[in-house]
């Protein structure tokens, strides 16, 4: 029994934006983001009992509309008509692709020889709800893939030799909380709107959800039959909005007013115009409006903008009400002005231009106290760093791993990832003569199996351990080094690592931020980063052993990737000791753990000691300078290595 939708409290902005994809699911879905413990899965589950039911060709894997069947669908002809619920499709994350999209029959090829198509939860999910719980733990070829098929309405399948094209065309829903990792931009773009849910703090709310939930558990056939006359009007609302839409006209002036509101937020292409559009039209629809107005416009600005202001990932979503009223005001003006002629011929007005950038300030700095946050250096495109081998870690972009549903390299008796079909077929094939073969089935022995073995890419734990001391603490140092991690920290972003920081300065080393999937988080305290004091090098490497012993019991499949960043100098010791000898032999226990570790050489000027790749072979790793962080600057020195 599900919990009825109108008898959940608040979440206003959700419901309407879950309303209006199912009066208009071209819109492109809903990507609902908030904490754990917010009812994001339990309003999710209850839309689909709102919409109206959907006729279909019985016997038809794809649900097809016996009034406007798929001329290419794989089950035609068709014949008949029957009816049935509009379904909700759950996509969990550890689905493949071969569920998602689906593959081919392999009952039917093994026992009939021939090549049939198995359809996935695509097909399953046409004309209903597609619901993706945690999306953004999905793997990102996933997500592209299912995106696609959202946007297009139809999903292509070219793979072991089976060639389909079906219509998809669903209603897509995603949830995720953000503490446990960010979409990448690209594919949050591709969601039609956002809502971020939080949890209420007036008491009277809660209150309301609690007694509320108690009820439903108590009693969940009487508390449904409560509610099921306010659902009822929904439902029959969605179908009156669904039969109206078609009449809705959206007046030249409203055209102006989404183009201005959207240049005004800067976001990127025009995909967010086009949603708007389509929101404000399904939003006049649900009022029963004949054509859109301002109001409209507006509701669908807030549902449609706030993930696309995203220039960077560490850039907060949403929308500041102060701007979002100035840039409705200024489309005011545009929307009651006359359209001016259009002349491709003429210079454009300089809006391609990028503003011009500022340098972060530059000063001497005093090495032996304290010293207040450096603004970093520009961002770059960092190169990418990887670990050697081959892992079995979460799935990611990072390094190499073997992996469900990643790409087959091979065939194997012993290890892999479910049925290897050609591996199988080639191994029994030989023997079909002697084993009294007739007809079309392959007649198969234990000993034919093949298992595919599967590579992809896994996730990593990157700490980063940065010497924040007195010698690092000179501005313009300090800055491009606060700038390459913050670029290294926009990869890891990018790669669905976790991400850890230790600094050390003064007398010790510390934990500026503990492993966690939250890069945003990461990026903060490094911002926030002070600098000055002694160095006290071998204490850092000490606390970065301890830190990764106590991740390798918590995460031992997750391969860790230690970047340091320092120039190799070392102050502070106890005992009188030689601080970089100490450093050394912290070094070698770091090498006996076989963490795979990228030494960035942060030293400048024309006198160098040369200590960081001497820290480097210690450990074991790799040195590398400052500069070829940059995956640009790399790219250039190839080049004019192969021009020389």
């Amino acid at each position: 029994m599900l919990f009825p939708f109108s008898a959940v409290v608040g979440h206003d902005d959700l419901r309407m934006a879950l309303l209006l994809n199912a009066v208009h699911p071209g819109i492109g879905g809903v990507l609902v983001r908030g904490e754990k413990g917010t009812a994001k899965s339990t309003i999710v589950r209850a839309l689909a009992a709102l919409l109206p039911a959907v006729n279909v060709v019985p016997g038809c894997r794809f649900a097809c509309d016996p009034a406007n069947p798929d001329p290419n669908c794989p089950d035609a002809p068709h014949t008949g008509t029957g009816t049935r619920p509009a379904r909700l499709v759950e996509l969990p994350v550890g689905a493949t692709e071969d569920r998602l999209v689906g593959s081919l029959d392999l009952e039917k090829a093994l026992t009939e020889g021939v090549r049939a198509y198995q359809p996935g939860l695509l097909a399953a999910a046409h004309r209903g709800v597609l619901y993706v719980d945690e999306v953004n733990l999905l793997h990102d070829h996933l997500v592209d893939l299912l995106l696609d098929a959202a946007a297009m309405g139809r999903a292509h399948v070219e793979r072991e030799g089976v060639s389909v094209s079906h219509a998809a065309s669903f209603l897509l829903v995603g949830t995720m909380n953000p503490e446990e990792g960010e979409l990448r931009p690209q594919l949050l773009d591709r969601f039609g709107l956002t809502v971020h849910v939080l949890s209420s703090r007036d008491v009277a709310v809660r209150t309301e959800v609690i007694r509320r939930r108690l009820a439903f558990e108590a009693d969940p056939a009487g508390f449904a039959s409560a509610w099921a006359a306010k659902d009822a009007e929904l439902a029959e609302q969605i179908v009156a909005a669904r039969a109206q839409l078609p009449k809705v006209s959206l007046p030249d002036s409203e055209v102006r007013r989404i183009a201005a509101v959207c240049a005004a937020f800067e976001v990127d292409g025009m995909r967010a115009d086009l949603v708007v559009a389509r929101t404000a039209v399904a939003h006049a629809a649900w009022r029963g409006a004949d054509t859109v107005e301002e109001a409209d416009v507006e509701v669908a600005v807030r549902l449609a903008l706030p993930h696309r202001r995203r220039r960077d990932p560490f850039d907060e979503p949403g929308i500041d009400e102060q701007q979002l009223q100035d840039a409705m005001r200024d489309a005011a003006e545009q929307a009651d002005e006359p359209e001016p002629d259009p002349d491709p011929d003429g210079p454009d007005d300089g809006g391609g231009q990028l503003p011009e950038g500022t340098s972060p300030p530059s000063s001497s700095g005093n090495g032996g106290g304290e010293q207040p946050p450096v603004p970093p250096s520009p961002a770059f495109r960092a190169r990418l760093l990887q670990v050697p081998g081959i892992g079995e870690g979460a799935p990611g972009r990072r390094s190499r791993a073997t992996a469900r549903n990643g790409y087959t390299v091979r065939a194997s008796t012993v290890d892999g990832n479910g049925l290897h079909l050609v591996g199988t077929m080639s191994a029994a094939a030989p023997y079909q003569a002697a084993r009294g073969r007739e007809g079309a089935g392959l007649l198969l022995k234990a000993g034919d199996l093949r298992l595919a073995v599967r590579e992809g890419k896994e996730s990593n734990l990157v700490l980063f351990c940065v010497d924040a001391s007195g010698s690092m603490a000179a501005r313009k140092r300090m800055s491009a080094v606060t700038g390459a991690v913050l670029s290294l920290l926009r990869d890891a972003y990018q790669r669905r690592d976790k991400v850890g920081v230790v600094t050390f300065r003064g007398t010790a080393a510390e934990v500026t931020l503990p492993p966690t999937s939250s890069v945003d988080a990461a990026a903060a305290r490094l911002k926030r980063l002070r600098t000055g004091g002694r160095t006290p090098l071998a204490d850092g490497l000490l606390r970065v052993r301890r830190v990764l012993a106590a991740e390798r019991l918590r995460d031992p499949r997750r391969r860790p990737l230690l970047v340091l960043l320092t120039d190799g100098r070392a102050t502070q010791t106890a005992g009188g000791r030689d601080p970089f000898e100490d450093a050394m032999r912290a070094a070698g226990l770091l090498a006996a753990d076989g963490i795979a570790t990228i030494v960035v050489d942060c030293e400048q000027g024309p006198v160098r000691l040369g200590l960081a790749p001497r820290l480097a072979e210690a450990i074991g790793g790799t040195s590398i300078r400052l500069a070829e962080l940059s995956a640009d600057q790399v790219t250039g020195v190839v080049r004019a290595a192969r021009a020389a």
